[in-house]
């Protein structure tokens, strides 16, 4: 049982092995604190009011015991992070008139083709015309 926690980059529940041990622990204690009054029921002289806290917590400490060591980690239901609640709000439009609409990326090619190919900007037969010329020559 080391003291050493391990750091959660998540918010995951911790691990089966984690909460079953945390719930043996929780019941051994108190199960400890049972046996202590069991005892000091019997030893403590004379007896008094203070011998009936003694049973009192003798008699109602297994339940108390099984009730905590059956309430888990999951009781404490967690939720995943949503990482689009830290983003920061979009700021609202000043007014309807200058809003612009959707912005569109268009992307176009400016680097010249090899020969035979066409640009972004031309349509396909454009170049056609130059070619044929060129092409009747000897």
């Amino acid at each position: 049982m080391s003291s050493h926690k391990r750091p959660s980059t998540t918010s995951l529940p911790p691990s089966p092995s984690d909460d079953e041990t945390s719930r043996v622990r929780k019941y051994m204690v108190t199960m400890g604190i049972r046996i202590a009054c069991l005892v000091l029921m019997v030893v403590v002289q004379p007896f008094g009011w203070y011998t009936w806290v003694f049973a009192a917590g003798a008699v109602f400490l297994p339940y108390i015991a099984v009730v905590i060591a059956n309430v888990g980690k999951d009781a404490h239901e967690s939720t995943a992070e949503n990482p689009a609640q830290a983003l920061p709000a979009p700021t609202a439009a000043s007014s309807g008139k200058d809003d612009p609409g959707p912005r569109v990326i268009r992307i176009a090619e400016s680097s010249s083709l090899p020969s035979g190919g066409t640009t972004a900007e031309q349509p396909p037969d454009a170049g056609d015309e130059d070619r044929d010329e060129d092409e009747d020559r000897p």
